[in-house]
C-alpha cells in the first residue's frame, strides 16, 4: 500500500489519532535478551491462568535519547532480539506472549498495564512518551508463561517511535475512554495503523480485544449497546468495560487476551518451534460480542 493514500495508516491525522496531551517522560525500548516470537510458533494448553511473581521491567530511560533521534537501525535490531530470543536454551522452559496497548492518549492504557501487573493505581502517572512495557508471570496448566505487556504513548507527534514496535505482536488490545466519544471513534484508526505496521498476514483472525475504560466515571459518552455493535460489525471482537481505578474486568480482559492468543495454536500444528512444550489442549467455544 503506497504512502500517502487514503488507505494509507500513515495519512491519518493528528485529529484522528487523538488530542495532544503533554505529560511526564518515561520511554522504554525492549530487553535485549527477551522475546515476543508470535504464538502460532508455540503451544501450550490455555487452562486457568494463575498469576504468581510480578515485577517492572529495567529502567532503561537513559536510553531514550535514541528514541527520540529516532535511530531505526537500533530499533530494528532490539525488535529482532526480542523476537528471536526463544531459541536460546536459557528461555527454552519459558513462553513469551506479546500483547500491546493501542489507543488515544488519556484514555488509561498505562493505568491499566500498572493494574494488571502491579495490583496498583497512580492517580499521577505520567503520559507515556513513546513505548514502555511490563512482565507478568503466569501460570497456564503448570507451565510457565511471560506475559509481555506493551504499552505506546497516543499522540500523533510519537507515531515514529511506537510503529516499529507492533511487529511481533501476539494480541492488540484496542482501548478507549467510555467518557470520550471521540477516541471510541478513533478504534478503526488504531486498528488500521496496527494491522499495517505490524504486518498482520490476517486481519479476520487476529486476536484483537476491545477495552471501553474508565467505567468508574459517572458521565459516560459511549453506550455498551455502540460498542457491540463496532465489535460486531468489525471482527466479532470480544469486548470489556473495565475500570484501572478500581481493577473491575481488567484481569478478566487480559486473560480473554492470552486465551485467544493460546487458541491460534491449533491452525499452525507443522510450525511447532523445538523449543516450546506440547501439551494437550482443551477447546474453547468463541466468546459472543453481541
Amino acid at each position: 500500500m503506497p504512502p500517502g493514500t487514503s488507505d494509507d495508516p500513515r495519512s491519518v491525522t493528528s485529529d484522528s489519532v487523538g488530542p495532544q496531551i503533554d505529560g511526564g517522560h518515561r520511554s522504554t525500548v525492549p530487553p535485549a535478551d527477551g522475546c515476543t516470537q508470535p504464538a502460532w510458533m508455540r503451544r501450550i494448553s490455555p487452562g486457568s491462568v494463575h498469576r504468581t511473581d510480578r515485577f517492572r521491567a529495567p529502567n532503561v530511560n537513559f536510553l531514550f535519547p535514541l528514541l527520540v533521534s529516532t535511530n531505526r537501525a537500533f530499533i530494528s535490531e532490539q525488535t529482532s532480539k526480542t523476537r528471536t530470543g526463544l531459541s536460546q536454551p536459557t528461555m527454552s522452559k519459558s513462553t513469551f506472549l506479546k500483547v500491546i496497548l493501542l489507543g488515544d492518549g488519556g484514555v488509561g492504557k498505562s493505568s491499566l498495564m500498572n493494574r494488571y501487573v502491579t495490583n496498583k493505581f497512580d492517580t499521577h502517572l505520567f503520559h507515556t512518551i513513546g513505548v514502555e512495557f511490563l512482565n507478568k508471570e503466569l501460570e497456564v496448566d503448570g507451565h510457565r508463561v511471560t506475559l509481555q505487556i506493551w504499552d505506546t504513548a497516543g499522540q500523533e507527534r510519537f507515531r515514529s517511535l511506537r510503529t516499529p514496535f507492533y511487529r511481533g505482536s501476539d494480541c492488540c488490545l484496542l482501548t478507549f475512554s467510555i467518557d470520550d466519544r471521540q477516541s471510541f471513534r478513533n478504534l478503526a484508526n488504531w486498528k488500521k495503523e496496527f494491522t499495517y505496521y505490524a504486518d498482520v498476514k490476517d486481519p479476520d483472525n487476529f486476536p484483537f480485544v476491545v477495552l471501553g475504560n474508565k467505567l468508574d466515571v459517572s458521565e459516560r459518552q459511549v453506550s455498551g449497546e455502540d460498542v457491540r455493535r463496532w465489535c460486531c460489525e468489525n471482527g466479532g471482537h470480544p469486548y470489556f468495560e473495565t475500570s484501572a481505578k478500581d481493577a473491575t474486568n481488567v484481569a478478566s480482559a487480559f486473560e480473554e487476551a492470552i486465551q485467544r492468543i493460546l487458541a491460534l495454536d491449533d491452525r499452525a500444528d507443522d510450525l511447532i518451534h523445538t523449543n516450546t512444550v506440547d501439551l494437550e489442549r482443551e477447546t474453547r467455544s468463541k466468546p459472543i460480542c453481541c
